[in-house]
């Protein structure tokens, strides 16, 4: 059986926790981050956990996840 390539832009963009869950970053803290509250610019900060169908898709594309 031959090895399974890891999508490398997948693999970039999310990491596998120690649990098993997939974090993300969040979309929105790129640029122009001076006319954003404070408070949004912390919380745009934090990584949010991958949910639902869209997990499914990115462990198909991570074997190791």
């Amino acid at each position: 059986m031959p090895k399974l390539k890891t999508r490398k832009g997948v693999a970039k963009r999310f990491q596998v926790t120690g649990s098993g869950k997939i974090m993300r970053r969040k979309a929105f803290k790129g640029h122009l981050m001076l006319h954003k509250s404070p408070g949004q610019r912390r919380r745009l900060g934090q990584e949010a956990e991958v949910t639902g169908g869209f997990a499914k898709e990115i462990r198909r594309n991570l074997p190791y996840a």
